[in-house]
């Protein structure tokens, strides 16, 4: 009979996948190199330290998809402050992350959009941290051609308004405004993640789009952002986690803990994320 790999044994067969495939890269690397570093936990390889304490290390870090622009600026600041560390960014919809995870795929953090969807592998994470916080606006072409001043006019069946799924979580904030003040959309497309509708918006292929602040804010040159009131609103939270199996647990507890630091905040604020 066929043999069921159960979470555990997925992850641990994707770790020696990864680790099969990552070993001829390193007999290429530099002798001297090799030789300087320390065996790390399981038979592992571990990079020297860095200047600030925190061990060098690759680390893979899940990353809800509004996040993309500025944890490429966090991940730069992140990278020259810690040297011997490197950060790739996996950015998805947040339930496409907490799939990648349940299903074992090698990481070392997640930080999602909202807290649900952390809260579906909290089996797998250690104890999450807020590290930013968002709000909703309205995202209409350049110059708000169709003049679109508040949530009301997205009931307008001349707009085509494009929304996130409902299973994303600025789609389950879409939902929750808009029933909150009776407005019913009936959108042309329903996105996997939110900078897909923002994609649609600049593109014209969308009239008007649901859309965080600072995803408006990082295309300002070909959309417009119409804010929505605050008690109008609803309070999007980025919880930031690492992943239990991680081999480099140290080196992604320092990254999470790094993102609530004053310099991590300042970047996610100039970026227009409020403070957790």
């Amino acid at each position: 009979m066929p043999l069921t790999l159960t979470p555990t044994r997925r992850r641990t067969a994707a770790a020696v996948l990864t680790a099969a495939l990552l070993v001829p890269l390193a007999a290429c690397g530099n002798s001297d190199d090799t030789k300087a570093d320390a065996a790390g936990p399981s038979g592992s390889t571990s990079a020297t330290g860095s200047a600030s304490g925190a061990p060098a290390a690759n680390l893979t870090v899940l990353a809800a998809a509004s996040l993309t622009d500025v944890f490429k600026t966090a991940g730069a600041a992140y990278e020259k402050s810690h040297p011997g560390t490197k950060l790739t960014f996996s950015f998805a919809g947040s339930q496409e992350l907490v799939a990648q995870v349940s299903q074992g795929s090698p990481a070392d953090v997640l930080v999602t959009a909202d807290t649900k969807s952390m809260d579906k592998v909290k089996a797998d994470t250690g104890t999450p941290a807020i590290i930013a916080k968002n709000r909703l606006v309205i995202a209409t072409g350049e110059g708000n051609p169709f003049k679109v001043d508040d949530l009301k006019d997205l009931a307008d069946t001349r707009l085509k308004v494009v929304l996130a799924a409902p299973e994303v979580p600025a789609g389950k904030y879409s939902k929750q405004i808009l029933d909150a003040q009776k407005v019913t959309v009936k959108p042309v497309s329903q996105e996997p993640n939110v900078r897909a509708v923002l994609s649609k918006v600049e593109l014209g292929e969308a009239d008007a789009g649901l859309v965080y602040k600072t995803d408006a804010a990082s295309a300002a040159d070909k959309v417009d952002a119409v804010e929505i009131p605050d008690d109008q609103n609803a309070i999007a939270k980025y919880p930031a986690a690492t992943i239990k199996d991680s081999e480099n647990a140290e080196a992604a507890a320092a990254f999470v803990a790094w993102l609530s630091s004053p310099e991590g905040r300042k970047i996610l604020q100039d970026a227009g994320f409020q403070k957790p």
